[in-house]
Order: C-alpha cells, then sequence, then structure tokens
C-alpha cells in the first residue's frame, strides 16, 4: 500500500526527485507527487533476483544489453513527471549503448519491465503500472504472481498471455531464444 506524500503545494520534477535526501523508503514519482511505498518481504526481494538472474545470465551470454534491478527508475510521464520503478528491467544496446551508464534516469524506453506482485498489491494498482509502461513504447511487462504461480505477459497489441507453472516463459518479441520453465522459478 502507498500513500501520498503530503505537498500539495508544489509539483516535483524528475531532476529534484532524485535529489532528494535517501530517507530508506521506497518512493516514485507519480505526477509530480511523492509516492512512499512499503518495503517489501524477504520473498519479493527472492523472486525480483531469480528473474534478474534468469534475465541477466541469458543478456549476458547473447551480449544483449542491461538488466537492472531495485527500482530503477523509468521515466513514464512528462509534465509533470513521474518516474516509476519497475522491480526488473531491460533495456537493449540499442536504446542504452554498452559504456559508462548516464548519471541519473535514463532518457529512453526499456524493452521490458517486471513486477513481482506481492500479497499486499492490488491488481488495480499493477494494471495501472503496466499501463503506463505500455503507453510510452515498453513491449513487454510481465507481471510475476508468486503466489498464484504465474506470469502474466502484457503487450501493447495482444491480448494478454497468463503462464502457469507448468508452462515456459518466453519473451519473443524483446528476447529471442529466452526460455525458462516457471516450475524452476516458482520452488520457493
Amino acid at each position: 500500500m502507498s500513500a501520498v506524500l503530503a505537498s500539495p503545494s508544489k509539483l516535483l520534477t524528475a531532476a529534484e526527485f532524485l535529489r532528494l535526501p535517501d530517507t530508506d523508503q521506497p518512493k516514485e514519482l507519480v505526477k509530480g507527487k511523492v509516492v512512499y511505498m512499503n518495503v517489501p518481504y524477504p520473498r519479493h526481494g527472492h523472486y525480483c533476483s531469480e528473474v534478474a538472474f534468469l534475465l541477466k545470465t541469458f543478456v549476458s551470454r547473447h551480449d544483449l544489453g542491461w538488466v537492472f534491478t531495485n527500482d530503477s527508475g523509468v521515466f513514464t510521464e512528462r509534465d509533470p513527471d513521474t518516474v516509476r520503478g519497475p522491480d526488473v528491467v531491460y533495456y537493449s544496446y540499442q536504446r542504452v549503448p554498452k559504456g559508462t551508464l548516464p548519471d541519473g534516469y535514463i532518457d529512453a524506453v526499456p524493452e521490458l519491465a517486471i513486477e513481482i506482485r506481492s500479497a499486499e498489491t492490488r491488481w488495480k494498482n499493477l494494471h495501472k503500472k503496466v499501463g503506463e509502461f505500455l503507453d510510452i513504447g515498453v513491449t513487454n511487462v510481465c507481471v510475476v504472481d508468486p503466489d498464484a504461480k504465474t506470469v502474466h505477459v502484457f503487450s501493447a497489441d495482444q491480448p494478454v498471455r497468463v503462464l502457469s507453472a507448468t508452462e515456459e516463459w518466453t519473451l519473443p518479441e524483446v528476447l529471442p531464444g529466452f526460455s525458462t520453465p516457471l516450475a524452476e522459478l516458482f520452488i520457493a
């Protein structure tokens, strides 16, 4: 559950948001307002690291791009600014070239954003975030639901694919050749 920081008088820009002091509490910028989030449970972190490991292993093996975790900021709206933090995100080298990463937020659209659904996360809020990512041009947005043992794969022009623990997770639009049995992901 999240609560909006009470500062109705001034909307923040992404640059101002980036300079806020670290409060050790996760937050996003939504239409210029700071939204604080609960610190996730260790189970959430487990699934974030598992998914990031699977993607990073594939992406590195094929020298394809960058995989980021820890709610690395992604612009989903400008003026007023919205900066969302997906649990795991992938940018190809075509969108973010090899080399030194820039300071601050990356001004590019990722190909893939992944959210890990926690038990207390409402689908309504996840769908809103998924829509924001698709609206800016993210090719695939995945919601990993450990409780239901499913992965929902959203695309802008395709019906949602809901994969069960007995299926292979593939992302042919973004990472051709990537495939992992979901049974191995959902063992915890």
